[in-house]
């Protein structure tokens, strides 16, 4: 495919500088380089198809990057990425010193907020909004929410604070009745019984043009259309919440989107556009099933996603799924529990087995946990699964409505570690030190996959609060039994048997630290358990070895390194610690393998940093 309008576009003012006629064609060219572009290097695809008119109306109409464009989660960024300079950096798209899949602000000036998570850009640009008001300066912020985010209380904490706060910003709702999952929720039935109303569609159609009215018809217009408004669906959720409502209109109509933001540009006050899009828009393929093509490995576009190709080793999330649905035959108090990530998260099968026992509550991290301690307090046993990057969201209430309670609430915590591609925003590298040191908890590191189903049916055995931390992907290939066995709690083994130096493992770098320790010829324990730590382990590795070196994917900062140092130094034994770990910095994107050699977490460094320590001794 050729892309003669969209090889001239190298920022939005080259955009600006076309017809609006010619913007059709634009959509077109770019949609048609989204697909090529991300079946070359994977990446999120459905929901960057759905936002391809929404971008280049935006860039279109509002002097970018002076007027802020704030995305929510980012997933949806590609067309932006394109637009503002980034074409040819596409290619290496969530590499290794290539561009981020979300937006970055030390990528791009364009790139106003650097999100990955939810439901943080109305929040974002409300700031933004306000600070233009303090500084005197015409600015315009607008903020581009999915449906999905909405489910968030964060979303409806930014909306609280605007509606009241005299902000001139724009709050642009892409409604594609989708997140990654399906949407759920009771705002999500606001919207769709709003969007679907045969008597309201035809008060929007009769008047659809009302956009289009010079600046000073536009608040009568306003005005009568919300009298009308007011008789099919009485004071809309968001003109409570003191917004001026607008909409819905079609995303993908370039006639639509293009004079209705250029009319809401020019009025003052929080202003809410609701559009409605489809995710995967203009590839069959994606908007036959958005869920399957939200985020893609290498594919060939004329073929589409070949499911069933290479088969390839059990995943950790795999694992924990073939768990829970065992788990959950054994004992019926067990219920699952997801913060919209039933995909990710490996509950696709235990949702179709037990739809009574299984909850999606949205992308609402905070709700889920809360919700989880409600539900052990009458005797059932919530499995919350759930990923360390997002698990950060709802640590308050890990703190106070589970932990402080001594309540059986089970955390499947997905994605321990480095994530690779998804970068910075999605690395799940500091649970061992915000979990470790919660009272009441058991935080278990398995080594391997096997392992992993074990610690699993202890944690679910144990009468407290417990979290199995897990990595992405697969690990040795180790394969897991079909029973619900269960691991004494806070023992390690040791693994091998070596002289001088002992490697302390915690979680799936037990691989790397057993080759590390056949060219050390260093004992090599298997730890295990973060809390409670084996220290009688500890003890004696001490007592015969003359330097112990903690190992773990996490923040070498307050981790399972720390853990043992503080075992050592309660009982007054000085034998030096050498912890390895994550550096006290954001670790940027890249392969997953590629990011542990990096930062001397394969077995060549830890050699590497074993020996160097020898020496210095």
């Amino acid at each position: 495919m050729t892309f003669p309008l969209l090889d001239r576009i190298n920022s939005p003012s080259d955009l600006r500088q076309l017809d609006r006629k010619q913007l059709p064609q634009l959509a077109d060219e770019l949609r048609g380089f989204l697909i090529e572009s991300v079946a070359q290097t994977g990446g999120h695809l459905s929901s960057n198809l759905g936002t391809v008119e929404l971008t280049i109306a935006l860039h279109y109409v509002f002097n970018t990057p002076e007027d802020r464009l704030v995305w929510d989660v980012g997933h949806q960024c590609y067309p932006h990425k394109i637009l503002t300079g980034r074409r040819e950096g596409m290619s290496k798209l969530r590499m290794r010193h290539g561009v981020a899949g979300f937006p970055k602000r030390c990528e791009s000036p364009y790139d106003t907020f650097g999100v990955g998570h939810s439901s943080t850009s109305i929040s974002a640009a409300l700031g933004m909004a306000l600070a233009a008001k303090q500084k005197g300066e015409d600015r315009k912020a607008i903020a581009i929410i999915g449906d999905g985010a909405m489910s968030a209380g964060m979303a409806f904490e930014a909306l609280n604070n605007a509606g009241v706060a005299d902000a001139d910003m724009l709050v642009i709702l892409n409604d594609n009745e989708m997140s990654i999952s399906p949407p759920v929720g009771a705002l999500n039935n606001i919207l769709t019984r709003l969007t679907s109303s045969k008597t309201y569609n035809a008060a929007r159609t009769a008047g659809r043009h009302m956009l289009g009215f010079a600046p000073p018809l536009l608040e009568l217009a306003r005005r009568a259309e919300e009298h009308v408004k007011g008789m099919i669906a009485p004071g809309t959720l968001f003109e409570e919440f003191g917004f001026h409502y607008y909409g819905p209109i079609d995303g993908h109509d370039l006639d639509a989107l293009i004079p209705t933001l250029q009319n809401l540009r020019e009025i003052k006050g929080p202003k809410f556009l609701h559009i409605i899009t489809k995710k995967g828009q203009g590839y069959k393929l994606a908007e036959a099933d958005p869920i399957l093509y939200h985020g893609v490995a290498k594919f060939a576009p004329d073929e589409g996603i070949q499911s069933g190709k290479g088969g390839g080793k059990l995943t950790f999330t795999q694992v924990f799924s073939d768990w829970l649905c065992d788990q959950a035959r054994a004992d019926n108090r067990l219920v699952g529990i997801t913060p919209a990530m039933r995909e990710g998260s490996g509950l696709v099968r235990f949702a179709a087995e037990f739809p009574d026992r299984y909850y999606d509550v949205g992308i609402a991290e905070q709700h889920a946990v809360t919700f989880a301690a409600g539900l052990a307090c009458e005797g059932l046993k919530p499995v919350v699964a759930i990923y360390s990057t997002f698990l950060q969201r709802a640590y308050d209430q890990l703190v106070h409505d589970v932990a402080l309670q001594n309540l059986p609430v089970i955390f499947a915590v997905d994605r321990g570690g480095l994530v690779g591609a998804d970068g910075p925003t999605h690395h799940g590298t500091f649970d061992l030190s915000y979990v470790t040191c919660i009272p009441n908890m058991v935080v278990m590191t398995p080594s391997d996959e096997a392992e992993c189903r074990r610690m699993l049916s202890t944690a679910y055995a144990h009468d407290g609060p417990s979290m199995v931390r897990y990595p992405r992907g697969a690990g040795n290939g180790s394969i897991p039994s079909t029973q619900l066995d269960v691991l004494p709690v806070g023992k390690g083994e040791i693994r091998r048997q070596g002289q001088r130096v002992a490697l302390l493992a915690f979680g799936t770098l037990l691989g790397a630290a057993l080759s590390a320790g056949e060219q050390l010829d260093a004992t090599v324990a298997n730890m295990r358990y973060v809390k409670p730590i084996d220290a009688e382990l500890i003890v004696e590795l001490a007592g015969n070895h003359s330097l112990l070196v903690a190992i773990e994917e996490n923040a070498v900062i307050g981790g399972a390194g720390s853990e043992v140092e503080r075992v050592l130094a309660e009982r007054g034994i000085k034998v030096p610690v050498l912890r390895l770990g994550l550096p006290d910095r954001f670790i940027d994107h890249g392969e997953q393998g590629q990011l542990l050699a990096e930062l001397g977490l394969d077995a060549d460094g830890i050699v590497s940093s074993v020996r160097n320590q020898l020496n210095q001794q």
